[in-house]
């Protein structure tokens, strides 16, 4: 692989990349699926997370549905989520998600969450309640999960309900995490959390996902890929860190498609059974594709 040099544009250049301009969202798909969660009262880490994605997956009428409330008991230092006071969980709150599912004609289902360190559980019997309610639908169902502070009690009532895919991220290389993430979250800790649920059930598919553009290196991230292959991790994403705003920690450099490509080379290269990477790929960009793809090819 080229020298990371090679491969990034600096953070001080005047010209930023022509992936960073998203388009506006807008759309006839996009006013509707808006519409069936301001009904519903519900959250997308879509709009809280300000992913670049919303116009595409709003307009295809897919969205990513993020529970347990809109404020996060954490402050990593790349995420735009928000972190107010934290409010008492809707009890209605799974059969709204299933109600959504179900009206929007989704085949395919992702249910994320904020963190809930607030509480007992930190939220797991009410996640694994949505999971549920959403699978009595039929539907493949994803989930993006905090790391409920390694705890396995906490992961196994969701590994119960049996999600079809069972995901949750890094975030970033090892010598990153402490600058990156909020103090209670950790590297390893994320890596027990992926190698416990495929210690538990062998069939449940696990992901996490890498931001690039953080001032990692390239050793870093070959390094990380292989830490999560050894946690037994099927699908990973790449994509580049996009400041959400001022709030958050700068973005170092912007990673060209050269450097993309050949990250994806190497995870492939590395085991995957399937890789996105990409500046705008976020977890569960295109999830349904994943998901479709990997399952044709093992047949």
């Amino acid at each position: 692989m080229a020298g990371k040099n090679k491969n990034t544009i600096s953070k001080y250049s005047n010209v930023k990349p022509d992936y960073t301009r998203v388009r506006i969202p807008s759309g006839e798909n996009f006013l509707s699926v808006r519409q069936n969660l301001r009904g519903k009262s519900l959250h997308t880490v879509c709009e809280e997370a300000r992913c670049p994605n919303i116009a595409e997956c709003w307009d295809s009428g897919t969205a990513t549905f993020m529970i347990l409330g809109k404020n996060c008991s954490r402050g990593c230092r790349f995420c735009s989520v928000t972190h107010g006071r934290m409010e008492p969980l809707d009890p209605l709150e799974p059969e709204k998600v299933k109600e959504a599912v179900q009206e929007m004609g989704l085949t395919y289902a992702v249910i994320t969450s904020v963190d809930r360190d607030d509480l007992p559980d930190q939220g797991a019997e009410h996640y694994a309640r949505v999971i549920r309610k959403v699978k009595e639908l039929g539907v493949v169902v994803e989930v993006l999960t905090p790391d409920f502070q390694g705890r396995e009690d906490l992961i196994d009532i969701l590994i119960m309900e049996k999600p079809h895919v069972y995901a949750h991220n890094v975030e970033t290389v090892r010598r990153l995490t402490p600058e990156v993430r909020d103090r209670r979250a950790g590297y390893d800790q994320s890596l027990k959390v992926l190698s416990h649920v495929k210690a538990m059930d062998k069939n449940i598919v696990t992901k996490s996902s890498i931001m690039i553009g953080l001032g990692e290196t390239d050793e870093e991230v070959l390094s990380t890929m292989e830490d999560l292959r050894h946690a037994g991790v099927d699908i990973l994403t790449i994509g580049q860190y996009l400041r959400p705003s001022k709030m958050q920690i700068e973005v170092r450099e912007y990673c060209t498609l050269e450097r993309f490509k050949s990250l994806e080379k190497i995870a492939y290269e590395k085991g995957f059974s399937y890789v996105a990477s990409g500046p705008l790929v976020r977890t569960s960009y295109r999830a349904s594709e994943a998901w479709v793809k990997r399952m044709v090819e093992n047949v």
